[in-house]
Order: structure tokens, then C-alpha cells, then sequence
């Protein structure tokens, strides 16, 4: 087996090997950031998404303290991987026929199953390496962990906590997956990546429904990407109007951010986008059947939303385009069989009868 010592430094190279971009070790401990994790939670700031509020069997939250949801846990390495593609910024499509999904669903395989099966390579070439440690214990997660990745990301170097709450790195940008493997051997950690937002407020200042309520806090409940992805049932009518024509997920703190500007393009084939769904046609999505939504959606993490959820983004976005071409379409869909959809429908007619 290798030296400890030495261990950091191969495991960064397998996940190079491994398709990653940028890799880094973070150590296990009680961050100040996973401190205010609990009164986030407390404010009621994560909305409907019950998943972050796991407790363990004193009742603590899980992603509140690594040490308490995984007490073998000593290391966690974070693996990142680039997904931005040479196509416009939502910030610069203005055509009010169509719709937006979030640059990270375009591709052709759900991240979720893409970036894990990178992990596993890593987690294997570990296990190699290390085979004389029979205690060795590993979890690899994407975005499914008791763990807040972004906070470990900082400390394991990769990059920094924006005040868009999203990891930033000075060459990459911010399009970027992360996945980690929580590892139970004490492994050499890199230094936390220094902030370098300064006073840009870029993000907050472009966000349109102020879900930026200060620097580096997010309200879910305002959040486009919630309201629009995990979100169910109705989305508050005095917010519809700020989700603009996104029906899946929201870039626009991402798309305005300095560090973004030279971004560079994916080298994974799995994140070119797939024909229709760089900007979507609105009437189309507003009107998809079951079936058309389980064919064209098969392994995308659009699936998420539901094709409930994303026929109700769909007109809200046609009542936000100004485009009065839609009436008829909504006028029928306010007496759709889902009732979220046709009460929706029904705020977007008036919406347009009034733009």
C-alpha cells in the first residue's frame, strides 16, 4: 500500500484519469458554514424540500454535521466536472415563443448517473491501492448525501462559496457537478479556496425574484430553480410574474457572474444538449402527453419536475412571454383536467390581457 501521505495525490490523479477537471481533499470537521446550516433550516429557507431536513436519532440534522451522520468518515474527496456547452446565456435569448431549461439539463444522461460512475472509477482505483486496508470505508454521493458539498468543495480547494451560494473556481466558472467520496482514511487536505467575489453583487442584483436576500444566503421559497423544479402545486401567484419564462431550473445568477465569462466548454460528451431543449418551445411543453413527456425526458433530470410541474412552468411562461398568440392555447388549457395547470392557465390569460 501507499503511504498516506502519498494517497492524496493519486486519488487527484484518478479523478483526472477519471474525466474530472478539478479534484481536491477536504478534511472532516465542524465548519463554521455547517453551523448556520441548522438555523437556515430553521427559517424555513430549504421550502418543501423535506430531504434536507434528515435527522439522526438524537435528532440532529445530518447535513449539519458529518461527524455525526457518518462517525467513520476522516476525509472527503470532491470531484468536479465541467458541464458548460458554447451556447447562448439565458440572458441573452429573448424570444418570447420559447421557454428556458437550466443549462445543467440539457444533456443526454442525467448528471446524477454520469458523474457517479466517474466516482466509482476513483473509489475503485482507491480501493486498489489501498487493498491492504481491509478497514477502508467509502461512500461516493451525488448530491444524494448527508453532507453540504459546496461547503467541502471550499475546503478541499476546488473553489469558493459565491454570493449565489454556487462553487466558483477562478479558471472553471461555476458549471460545474460536484461529487465526493466520503473516505474513512485521514488523507492530506488541501487549503479552503479564497473568496475572490469582493464587492461584485452581480447575482443578487440580477436575480428576479430576490431570493438572494443577502450574500451567500438563498430563500428557496423565492428561488426559480425551487419554484420551478421541486415545487408543487401552485407557485405563488405574486411571484409568477419574476419567473420570466423558465420552466425548468434558473442560470441567471450564474449567467451574469464576471467568473463566467470565459468559461470554458465541456470535454464529456454525456453534457451536449439534446435537439429541443435549449430553449424549448412553450406551446409544445404546455401541451405534452404523457407519453411525450416519458419519451422525450427518458434519463433526463427534467423527469423531477413531473410533467405536471412542467406543463404548469410552461404557462406561467406563456403568461410572462407578452405574446398574445398563446390566448387561445391558454383559454383551453384553463379547462385542463389537472386543476394546477388550469388555474395557472387562467392567471396567464389575464396576464397577457393585461400586458
Amino acid at each position: 500500500m501507499k503511504p498516506v501521505s502519498e494517497i492524496a495525490t493519486f486519488v487527484k490523479q484518478a479523478a483526472k484519469d477519471a474525466g474530472f477537471e478539478l479534484a481536491g481533499i477536504a478534511p472532516v470537521a465542524e465548519f463554521s458554514e455547517l453551523s448556520r446550516f441548522p438555523e437556515w433550516i430553521a427559517a424555513g429557507h430549504a421550502g418543501e424540500m423535506q430531504y434536507l431536513e434528515k435527522r439522526d436519532e438524537a435528532g440532529n440534522l445530518k447535513r449539519a454535521s458529518l461527524r455525526s451522520a457518518v462517525p467513520w468518515a476522516r476525509s472527503v474527496i470532491v470531484c468536479t466536472i465541467n458541464y458548460n456547452t458554447a451556447h447562448p446565456y439565458s440572458t441573452e435569448v429573448q424570444d418570447p415563443d420559447r421557454g428556458w431549461i437550466s443549462r445543467y439539463a440539457w444533456s443526454n444522461e442525467d448528471y446524477h448517473e454520469a458523474v457517479l460512475r466517474r466516482l466509482r472509477v476513483v473509489e475503485d482505483r482507491l480501493r486498489k491501492v489501498t487493498s491492504e486496508t481491509a478497514a477502508l470505508q467509502t461512500l461516493c454521493y451525488v448530491d444524494t448525501g448527508p453532507l453540504v458539498e459546496r461547503v467541502y468543495a471550499k475546503y478541499a480547494g476546488v473553489g469558493w462559496i459565491g454570493k449565489n451560494t454556487c462553487i466558483l473556481n477562478q479558471q472553471m466558472g461555476s458549471w460545474l457537478f460536484l461529487g465526493v467520496i466520503i473516505c474513512s482514511l485521514e488523507l492530506t487536505p488541501d487549503f479552503p479556496a479564497p473568496d475572490r467575489c469582493g464587492t461584485c453583487t452581480r447575482c443578487i442584483d440580477a436575480c428576479p425574484t430576490d431570493a438572494l436576500i443577502a450574500p451567500y444566503q438563498l430563500d428557496s421559497n423565492r428561488c426559480i430553480s425551487y419554484l420551478t423544479i421541486e415545487k408543487r402545486g401552485d407557485i405563488p401567484e405574486e411571484i409568477r410574474e419574476g419567473t420570466g419564462r423558465h420552466v425548468f431550473g434558473c442560470d441567471i445568477c450564474q449567467d451574469v457572474c464576471p467568473w463566467n465569462r470565459k468559461a470554458p466548454s465541456t470535454r464529456a460528451d454525456e453534457f451536449q444538449p439534446r435537439q429541443g431543449l435549449v430553449n424549448p418551445a412553450l406551446e409544445w411543453l404546455a401541451q405534452m402527453t404523457t407519453e411525450e413527456f416519458r419519451d422525450t425526458f427518458r434519463g433526463s433530470p427534467i423527469r423531477r419536475t413531473k410533467r405536471a410541474g412542467l406543463r404548469r412552468n410552461a404557462v406561467v411562461a406563456m403568461g410572462n412571454s407578452g405574446n398574445r398568440r398563446f390566448a387561445p392555447v391558454l383559454e383551453e388549457l384553463a379547462a385542463d383536467e389537472d386543476p394546477v395547470v388550469a388555474e395557472h392557465a387562467k392567471w396567464a390569460v389575464r396576464k397577457l390581457a393585461s400586458s
